[in-house]
């Protein structure tokens, strides 16, 4: 067998070097246009046999190979293929991944690579990547910190949490349909908050949308006022029981207006399951005159901001009534 220095192998000691190879291709696939289809193609049959590669030849076709995926040259998903057991079993697929990515953070920034692990679809096969008895989220974290990736780590997490909320929310809707007891309802989401390390406000957004959308409503806007106050009175100590600080009442209100903006039948019921909520002590005073003057969303806010104003007014004369007869007293 006769070996050439005139290769990316032998020739690209280093990134730089790399760098000039790459360009070389850049020069061919515009000269013949045929190549670029081939590129990807001939990339995906060398990706199944990185272990014909020695160590340091391997690292050279991973910092030209992340070239190529950063500028579009080959295709993201031809990188899927790295994945057999073959490669994976000894951590050859791995620490080619490593490589790659290592190389489209330095030349592209971290939105890069995960931008790069969407389009090639890895960002859901990551574990994949490692052998089986090394498939933990713990051994998964260590890897991708060592190689200077913590943003996927970060990603990963937010997966793994959506995941979690997905789950939660459809045990709610299943409970609140089958008319458990709230006293279980509130004990089940409340550990399914704790062990995934959940917000109070992500699980009172959870119950609005499960209590909300258990119910079929009436089509006659007038009827449906009353069938959503009649319903909603049935879940005040769910709500109660997630709404212990301003965030997550301000949260709820907001979701309620989105809610009442969204679904054009209940445009006008917005301020009565405010009141509700009020006076239920679901929603306190404070959040909301804070979300009438700053805390409220844009959706439908016109329309809720005249709903609202004759109860704000109300608010706003108790509390001064209030301060008043406190400085009195003093």
């Amino acid at each position: 067998m006769v070996q050439t220095r005139a290769c990316v192998f032998q020739d690209a000691v280093d990134l730089e070097r790399v760098k000039a190879w790459d360009q070389v291709f850049i020069k061919l696939m515009r000269r013949y246009k045929y190549l670029e289809k081939m590129l990807s193609e001939e990339m995906r049959k060398i990706f199944v046999y990185l272990r014909g590669f020695t160590q340091e030849h391997r690292t050279r076709l991973a910092q030209v190979t992340a070239l190529w995926v950063a500028s579009g040259l080959i295709l993201p998903n031809t990188l899927v293929v790295i994945i057999n057991e073959h490669q994976v079993k000894d951590s050859v697929a791995l620490d080619f991944m490593l490589d790659v990515l290592s190389v489209v953070k330095t030349e592209k920034g971290s939105s890069a690579v995960l931008t790069l692990l969407k389009r090639s679809g890895l960002d859901n096969m990551l574990d994949q990547l490692f052998p089986t008895n090394k498939r933990t989220p713990e051994n998964m974290k260590n890897a991708f910190i060592s190689a200077g990736q913590p943003d996927i780590v970060t990603y990963l997490a937010g997966l793994e949490n959506a995941g979690a909320k997905k789950d939660i929310q459809r045990s709610l809707r299943i409970s609140i349909s089958d008319e458990e007891p709230i006293k279980e309802i509130i004990r089940d989401l409340k550990e399914s908050v704790k062990k995934n390390g959940l917000l109070e406000q992500e699980a009172v957004a959870m119950i609005w949308s499960a209590v909300m959308s258990a119910v079929e409503w009436n089509k006659k806007e007038d009827l449906v006022h009353e069938q959503a106050l009649k319903h909603l009175k049935n879940y005040i100590s769910l709500f109660s029981a997630f709404t212990s600080s301003a965030k997550s009442e301000m949260v709820l209100c907001n979701k309620v207006q989105e809610y009442c903006y969204d679904n054009q039948n209940f445009l006008k019921c917005f301020n009565k399951i405010v009141l509700l909520f009020y006076k239920t002590e679901v929603l306190s005073e404070e959040v909301i005159l804070k979300w009438y003057k700053d805390g409220h969303v844009p959706k439908g806010w016109t329309v809720f901001m005249d709903q609202m104003k004759k109860f704000i007014d109300w608010l706003e004369q108790a509390e001064s009534e209030s301060e008043e007869e406190s400085d009195e007293e003093d």
